[in-house]
């Protein structure tokens, strides 16, 4: 039979290829305030051979983007519906307040919420989201309550910033599909072989959870180095010499010098 004329491989076969050959790339989204500098700087590292790709979203999207299969993992900003979801929670953010340039919070470095109760204050997700919002503060029509990394994100003219205490956090998590999510949306997958592996999220997980390479909850770590192979024996091959036999009894007084025998009672 000619290479032409060979027959399909069966599924049993097909499902022998290694997982790991599948993967192409590990994408995810992430929302305005995250900074994944330091973990894409890392998986290059790490991970050279699986290449990383990422975008941002709104908070409007950063869940559809995994369920259209734009993302493999989400950096999202909490509450989100977490049906069909893994969600890890990694760190709160500072609140601030965002009033108009001139405002009297420019001269204070924090401000507590208690004390603004005489202020009229927007609706961020009315208003189409942040960026939005903070352009209606800078007209004068409102404050805004936006997470600190979001604000200097936008850094929107004409308008201030100032730490705000006594008011709700908001927190960031890592979210992705799982099992039960991928059910609902592998047919609208382009590609199912595209996805990546689990060991390959877990990886990327790892990264942002802050594991070292050598922590043996990596799965990268897990794989064995090459053994090294022997020294070469550099003692040569002559072969040794017998040893003489002592032909006469060791002499005591030998090497002690002149009246070294102790004198002493017979």
């Amino acid at each position: 039979m000619s290479a032409a004329e060979e027959a399909p491989q069966t599924p049993d076969e097909t499902a022998a290829i290694p997982a790991e050959a599948a993967v192409r790339e590990l994408r995810f989204a992430y929302v305005a305030g995250v900074t994944p500098g330091k973990w894409i700087r890392r998986w290059e590292e790490r991970m050279p051979d699986v290449p990383l790709h990422s975008f941002m979203s709104d908070d409007g999207t950063q869940l559809s983007v995994l369920r259209d299969g734009s993302a493999d993992l989400s950096f999202v900003r909490l509450p989100v519906e977490r049906e069909g979801l893994n969600v890890i929670p990694l760190y709160e953010e500072q609140p601030v307040v965002v009033a108009p340039k001139g405002h009297e919070i420019s001269v204070f470095e924090e401000v507590a919420l208690a004390d603004l109760d005489a202020e009229s204050f927007l609706d961020v997700a009315e208003l189409g989201g942040p960026e939005a919002a903070l352009q209606v503060v800078a007209s004068g029509a409102g404050l805004a309550i936006l997470p600190m990394s979001v604000a200097r994100h936008l850094n929107v003219k004409d308008t201030v910033a100032r730490k705000l205490t006594g008011a709700p956090t908001t927190q960031i998590a890592l979210a992705w599909l799982n099992e039960a999510g991928r059910a609902t949306t592998r047919e609208a997958a382009a590609d199912a072989a595209d996805r990546p592996t689990d060991e390959v999220i877990e990886e990327f997980i790892g990264i942002v959870r802050g594991r070292t390479a050598q922590s043996s909850r990596q799965p990268s770590a897990k794989v064995e180095p090459p053994k090294k192979e022997p020294k070469p024996d550099r003692r040569g091959t002559g072969v040794k010499k017998p040893k003489v036999a002592q032909r006469y009894a060791p002499n005591p007084d030998k090497g002690r010098g002149k009246g070294s025998r102790k004198k002493g009672k017979r």
